[in-house]
């Protein structure tokens, strides 16, 4: 009896075995589709994640020779990063109506750094607020292979905006040598835990980069970390040294579990400082305030071990560019401490986008890194719209102008924000990538999600930006940047902001022409070899 049920079972193993086989190829090939959920007012969908389902970005791989992926997400249809496969064909169907791409991998422009966002304590309660399964199918949203896999984290140095409550992590007055230096509650529940979750399910390094808002309050003349104000005594004194000290002391307090930084700003929005009424965590750096700090912090880094940290200076407004980048990077001895420029992209429209250009040929051995963005921040905008596509458009447009112009990457603002855009204590609300209805336990992909998704996912770090001409100039109306992925495969973004369907043929020496057609109001990335 024994041996006939072995001898049965035996039997079945072919079968069972196809049947792992299939599920295996199924669940490594098979997107799960958006679930739409609209809202009044909305010009396209969210698409809402549960406990139980959420949306999946498939893998170009395995693309076979001949052949190449495209990735739509668009305004009207259902397409949320969807993924088809086609032929590539040997000459060009280019008409006098359609446009035609040349890439030249051969003219390689800048190396790639990264996507990413932040984990502010806003973002690690809102979270957290969550149920663990829809934590995690958030978490796995935004880092996971099946997901848009940011590189980036982006993490505040004590407390910013969007925190729960003003504090810093050494607030005794005189206390030159940190000896009172403690990480807060804040850290240990929604930064470093969130930080190493993601870190878990991610196949690529995770870049982290710190950046302060303010010294604490003892520190600057104003006796408070809100409402500007500026570091007591000269910028070779006691409390710069004191602000360095107090930076290298938070790299060491993460250190310590484990976490290590690949960049550090110097202090979030140095601009902000002017104003005396500036409603949140603030601090005046001017360019000159800057330097003379760098040559403290600088060899204070190399000192204590952190010398391959990557030290960025301005972390503000592009139209600070290339006036700061001349002051500091213009002193040698300041200039070998630096890696690189943060910017923020708010006012980018009030700014020349040469400037970014400019600055990189005065510095070219200096990156340029997109440090901080967000939607809703004007004080007549919504805060947060959900399903709004302009929103999601504004993100992948103002990425593919400022590729084009030397950025290596660039960092969008919280992870995830509720449905009023905090919490943040100084209730300066914005809008999120990712908003979070803990009440029904679930979670909304914004447009702005995929846009920068079309990123993320696929211009992987160590990616170079390369040749893409076109027969007529049309960069405003079709704003598009082509990429030479590390695995040797060639991408190309490309974003309709028109009404209208487009046709497109990009030609390659290499691989032959890619035929198709960018739909009305979307954003498309092309994947081949």
């Amino acid at each position: 009896m024994v041996g006939e049920r072995a001898s049965k079972m035996i039997n079945k193993w072919p079968f069972l075995f196809a049947v792992l086989i299939c599920v295996i190829v199924d669940s490594a090939t098979t997107q799960n589709e958006c679930k739409p959920r609209w809202f009044p007012g909305s010009s396209t969908f969210t698409c809402a994640c549960s406990s139980t389902y959420c949306d999946t970005v498939e893998d170009y791989e395995p693309l076979k020779s001949g052949m190449y992926a495209v990735y739509t997400t668009t305004q009207r249809g259902s397409d949320r990063l969807t993924k088809r496969v086609y032929d590539i064909s040997r000459k060009s169907n280019a008409s006098d109506t359609s446009l035609a791409f040349t890439v030249n991998a051969t003219i390689r422009y800048q190396k790639m750094t990264g996507f990413g966002g932040a984990f502010t304590d806003s973002a690690g309660y809102n979270i957290l607020n969550l149920s663990r399964p829809t934590q995690d199918n958030l978490l796995r949203s935004y880092f996971h292979p099946s997901g848009i896999e940011y590189t980036f984290g982006r993490v505040p140095i004590a407390s910013c905006d969007f925190s729960l409550r003003i504090y810093s992590y050494d607030d005794k007055d005189g206390d030159f040598s940190m000896k009172h230096f403690n990480l807060t509650s804040e850290d240990f529940s929604y930064k470093i835990p969130l930080i190493k979750r993601a870190q878990s399910i991610s196949r690529r390094p995770i870049k982290l980069v710190a950046s302060p808002w303010s010294a604490p309050a003892w520190m600057k003349d104003n006796n408070k970390m809100i409402n500007g104000g500026k570091l007591k005594g000269t910028s070779s004194g006691d409390y710069y040294k004191a602000y360095a000290s107090y930076l290298t002391r938070f790299l060491d307090e993460y250190a310590k579990v484990n976490l290590t930084f690949w960049g550090l700003t110097m202090l979030n929005e140095p601009s902000a400082g002017l104003a005396f009424n500036y409603s949140f965590q603030s601090m005046l750096f001017t360019a000159e305030n800057e330097k003379d700090f760098v040559k403290l912090l600088g060899p204070m880094l190399h000192q204590r071990g952190y010398q391959d940290i990557n030290l960025i200076m301005l972390d503000d407004q592009r139209l600070f560019l290339p006036l700061w980048a001349q002051s500091i990077l213009g002193d040698p001895v300041a200039a070998k401490y630096v890696s690189g420029i943060g910017v923020h992209w708010y006012r980018d429209d009030l700014s020349p986008i040469n400037k970014l250009n400019e600055t990189h040929h005065d510095f070219p051995n200096h990156f340029l890194l997109y440090t901080e963005a967000s939607n809703g921040y004007q004080v007549w905008d919504t805060s947060v719209i959900l399903g709004d596509w302009g929103r999601g458009e504004s993100y992948s447009e103002d990425i593919l102008w400022d590729v084009n112009d030397w950025v290596t990457g660039w960092i969008d603002w919280n992870l995830a924000l509720n449905k009023d855009g905090g919490p943040n204590w100084a209730k300066n609300y914005v809008d999120s990538s990712i908003i979070v209805n803990p009440a029904d336990d679930e979670f909304y992909k914004q447009p702005m999600f995929y846009h920068i998704g079309h990123f993320s996912k696929f211009i992987v770090p160590g990616s170079f930006r390369i040749d893409l001409l076109c027969n007529q100039d049309v960069f405003v109306l079709v704003p598009s940047a082509a990429f030479l992925l590390p695995d040797g495969k060639r991408a190309a973004v490309f974003l309709n902001k028109q009404d209208d369907p487009i046709d497109i043929s990009i030609g390659d020496d290499k691989s032959g022409y890619i035929n198709a057609q960018i739909p009305a109001k979307s954003i498309q990335t092309y994947i081949w070899s």
